[in-house]
């Protein structure tokens, strides 16, 4: 009886252990077995691929380009939604302001940056320009300008059509989170005088922290693999290539499985961290609550 009382468990979380071991822990060990061979997988180069992943100029590039997606993309995502959430509570047309900031989520990454790169688009002077903002600039007078090939602006241009998009999943987030703070808190900090700046600061901020950083770790994970809309509008050219798209081009387009599988653990290795600090924090609201 008290074997099959601790047998039993494991019989019903055997077929979940069986699809993660199938579809994720075999996968991760296999790539990271993949990573020390050579482009054909049927030459052991031990870390040559990881020294090419750290020292190529292209490589250094997309970590520097990552960086700049997790810097730029995670605070204004987070900034913009926390400072929706908060204003957007104080008036009356609330649900018709929050669903068209919104809206944007319901577009895929690939309809988003297919319909920016649209209105980016660029050509020469003399010929009509169909791109929205370069029609705007010569409607001015001003010269087309060629927005995702300025160097090292365009990368912001792409990092302006994420922020475009998850801003509002942001601002949902952190208004849920916002609606939950006693106003009696809010009432009693106005009556002692308090401007809505120190309520922010010192009420709002405070209370709003553990779902703030859940967000921004959320966004982090997501930065960090960010595809689709630099393939979609650059295609990594003009300094804005990443990690990931790095990774496509390697496996799909120079068939080098070694580099792709490199380019992969390391991405892995990235985002780890953040899952673990996620977990962490929800483990510690579980035990407060």
């Amino acid at each position: 009886m008290i074997r099959t009382g601790k047998i039993k468990p494991w019989l019903y979380i055997a077929p979940v252990i069986a699809l993660l071991s199938f579809f994720l822990i075999y996968p991760s060990v296999k790539t990271v077995i993949l990573s020390f061979y050579g482009p054909s997988s049927d030459q052991f180069v031990g870390v040559k691929n990881y020294v090419f992943a750290f020292t190529d100029p292209t490589m250094i590039t997309a970590f520097r380009n990552n960086a700049l997606w997790v810097f730029f993309f995670t605070g204004l995502t987070v900034s913009f939604g926390l400072l929706l959430a908060v204003l957007l509570d104080r008036v009356s047309y609330e649900p018709v302001a929050k669903s068209v900031i919104f809206l944007p989520m319901a577009i895929s990454m690939v309809g988003a940056s297919v319909i920016w790169k649209f209105v980016y688009a660029w050509k020469p002077p003399g010929f009509p320009q169909i791109g929205l903002l370069n029609r705007v600039v010569t409607f001015f007078g001003g010269k087309p300008l060629g927005w995702l090939i300025i160097k090292p602006w365009n990368n912001f241009f792409i990092i302006f059509v994420g922020v475009w998009i998850w801003t509002g999943f942001c601002m949902v987030v952190l208004s849920a989170a916002y609606k939950n703070i006693p106003r009696q808190l809010m009432e009693s900090a106005r009556v002692d005088g308090a401007t809505e700046w120190q309520i922010f600061w010192h009420i709002t901020l405070p209370l709003m922290r553990p779902t703030v950083a859940v967000v921004a770790t959320t966004m982090v994970v997501f930065v960090l693999k960010i595809f689709d809309f630099v393939y979609v509008m650059t295609n990594g050219n003009f300094n804005t290539e990443v990690i990931a798209n790095r990774m496509y081009k390697e496996m799909f387009k120079f068939q080098n499985f070694g580099r792709a599988s490199t380019l992969a653990v390391v991405l892995l290795v990235l985002i780890v961290p953040m899952m673990i600090i996620n977990i962490r924090r929800f483990r510690r609201q579980r035990e407060i609550r």
